[in-house]
């Protein structure tokens, strides 16, 4: 039975009613369901698409090879953020402007643009809607939700209609963690007040940052999934997993990244570099004094086992170097956020060599001086989590206005 454009598009009473495990429905995306429906939503529209090589169908084929193929969808601009359409560049790097060879479509740069800048190129497209695709992991820092933010306010100033196609946040969309951002911390890895693991889809967050952060909404609609609950882990899908960029190779990557991404802000590898990047923490003078401390803890979800490693790039590259491989064994149990706290005190206490990036990126990461500054202090990990539990409480209740699933 076709879905009509009114009932594909999001409405806050889709998908909340919640369904027994043995009668479970199969997850559809956000784009099957779109392509299902002979994509009427899109109709007589001419398109430009934010994606990357998360954008797949089932069978892995990219959405936008399978869009321009179909004579029903005018598909005729691409948009890549970091890491590009194709996903070829590293951290803080994107592919620039290019023709894409598989279907000879203008693929336009998105990243570090915004506001006018980014409104100018949605309108030198010539697109009438914008569509957004790419798989997120859930955490504050990981710029695609950032991307998703400034294309939404372009597409405002650009006088464009813009559509999100869903995706699972592959960590659950249970609850909301960590400290929440404070506005004159604000960057790429943080543009608005939300908590480090924010706990929802990007469809959620179209509808957050609709109403409550951009100046004027832009006109949103979303194409929401179905056969997802807010308890569901990415394998529950039964979708491919596809690395949303170079260092999340795996579900097992995203499910630790909300926490040990703010190694980033210190002198200690994240494991880029290696196979296990994010599960991966060391520097050379750490050994098993580390890992010995964090276990000591008795955290919740998670064990901690001495390990050496070489990177290949990044931080000590070509050097070994001593740390920790992060093991967890419950994830329900597994907080990540409090986890990374706690591995941050551990690991100053053990290892005199131990600093910050001079530049304090560990700020704009957690959102405010807080975190740097009461573990400085010699802050257990209970006081520091503790400390941003009134905002968390405070975020929690306006994300709860915008979730869509039951």
């Amino acid at each position: 039975m076709h879905l009509s454009r009114r009932n594909l598009l999001a409405s806050a009473t889709m998908a909340t009613l919640p369904v027994p495990p043995q009668h479970r429905e199969q997850l559809r995306t956000g784009f099957e369901r779109l392509a299902a429906d002979g994509y009427s939503a899109l109709s007589g529209q001419r398109i430009g698409i934010v994606t990357n090589p998360t954008g797949i169908a089932r069978d892995t084929s990219h959405i936008v090879d399978v869009m321009h193929k179909n004579p029903r969808v005018k598909l005729t601009a691409v948009f890549g953020p970091e890491h590009g359409f194709r996903g070829t560049a590293q951290a803080g790097g994107s592919e620039g402007r290019s023709t894409d060879p598989a279907t000879g479509l203008p693929v336009y740069d998105t990243y570090l643009k915004s506001g006018k800048q980014l409104a100018d190129i949605f309108t030198t497209a010539d697109v009438d809607t914008v569509v957004f695709d790419i798989q997120d992991v859930g955490a504050r820092f990981y710029t695609y939700i950032w991307t998703l933010y400034d294309c939404m306010e372009a597409a405002q100033l650009a006088g464009k209609r813009f559509v999100v196609l869903d995706r699972p946040n592959p960590v659950t969309g249970r609850d909301a963690q960590g400290p929440v951002l404070h506005k004159e911390f604000a960057t790429f890895v943080g543009r608005q007040p939300i908590a480090q693991a924010h706990g929802m889809t990007v469809a959620e967050l179209a509808r957050l940052f609709n109403g409550e952060f951009l100046s004027r909404p832009v006109t949103l609609d979303t194409v929401l999934m179905t056969g997802w609950q807010r308890s569901d882990w990415y394998d529950a899908s039964v979708l491919p997993w596809v690395p949303p960029s170079p260092n999340m190779p795996t579900p097992d990557t995203a499910l630790v990244y909300s926490g040990t991404c703010m190694f980033e802000g210190t002198n200690v590898s994240e494991g880029r570099g290696t196979t296990r990047p994010f599960e991966l923490l060391g520097a050379e003078g750490l050994d098993g004094r580390w890992a010995a401390a964090a276990n000591e803890l008795a955290l919740p979800g998670v064990r901690f086992r001495e390990a050496y490693f070489a990177p290949t790039f990044s931080k000590f590259e070509g050097k070994t170097v001593g740390g920790v491989q992060i093991h967890v064994h419950d994830r329900a149990a597994y907080d990540p956020v409090r986890t990374g706290i706690a591995l941050l005190v551990t690991v100053r206490k053990v290892w005199p060599g131990f600093a910050w990036r001079p530049d304090n990126w560990i700020d704009k990461l957690t959102g405010s001086t807080r975190v740097r500054t009461m573990i400085d202090a010699g802050a257990r990990t209970d006081e520091v989590t503790g400390a941003w539990q009134e905002e968390l409480a405070a975020f929690r209740r306006v994300r709860k206005e915008y979730l869509l699933y039951g």
